[in-house]
């Protein structure tokens, strides 16, 4: 798969998605019954984060038991975590920042990167090589809705996930952006809700979520 096609499939799916939600895993007990919530909510793709020794579990149990739902992997810091959720399956990965390295290695990965960006001059490195898709993090702390329309100006064919610091109040107005092809956030998974198995509780949070988008 080449860059254009790898820009197309990843913009595919977070289109498709329209939230990605964030999800850290605390036990291999929520896997299943988090993303069946999540899912019969209406998110069907889902960022299965590296944040918790159970992220390359749940990724690999999701693309066995669950191959209906697209499952990406997030916080994949270096070229050691790249090659694990490559080879757990992950079907998209994500980074909260970019690096020359992981940059490089997402050209010969057999599923698209998603690179983190915080600036323009992250957006100009990987825009060299030929990447068109990028995560904005943190969003709202690198300036929000206000420098996703400045970056929009130099970089007519570039498109963001902004995470961070997106919920359920900003959530439209970034999608309203020309640029933006989805949003990510956690704050359909409430904590309470999933500290208590309330799986009932996180499925009507997750439908409420995107019927404020409609």
């Amino acid at each position: 798969m080449n860059m254009t096609q790898k820009n197309a499939l990843i913009e595919r799916i977070c289109v498709e998605a329209r939230i990605l939600p964030v999800i850290t895993i605390g036990s291999e007990a929520q896997i299943l019954p988090l993303a069946d919530a999540l899912a019969a909510g209406g998110l069907r793709t889902l960022e299965i984060t590296l944040r918790s020794s159970h992220g390359l579990t749940a990724i690999r149990r999701l693309r066995a038991e669950r191959p209906e739902l697209c499952i990406g992997a997030g916080t994949v810091l270096d070229r050691r975590m790249m090659d694990e959720v490559e080879a757990a399956g992950a079907q998209f990965i994500v980074t909260p920042g970019s690096t020359r390295e992981m940059l490089e290695a997402g050209l010969n990965c057999s599923v698209p990167l998603l690179p983190g960006t915080g600036s323009a001059s992250d957006v100009m490195e990987g825009y060299a090589l030929g990447y068109r898709r990028f995560k904005l993090f943190p969003a709202e702390v690198c300036g929000g809705v206000a420098a996703l329309k400045a970056l929009g100006g130099p970089f007519t064919d570039v498109r963001f996930c902004p995470t961070g610091g997106i919920n359920a109040a900003n959530a439209a107005q970034y999608l309203t952006l020309p640029n933006v092809m989805c949003v990510g956030g956690t704050w359909m998974i409430d904590s309470e809700q999933l500290t208590s198995e309330d799986w009932s509780g996180i499925q009507q949070k997750t439908a409420e979520a995107l019927v404020a988008l409609s």
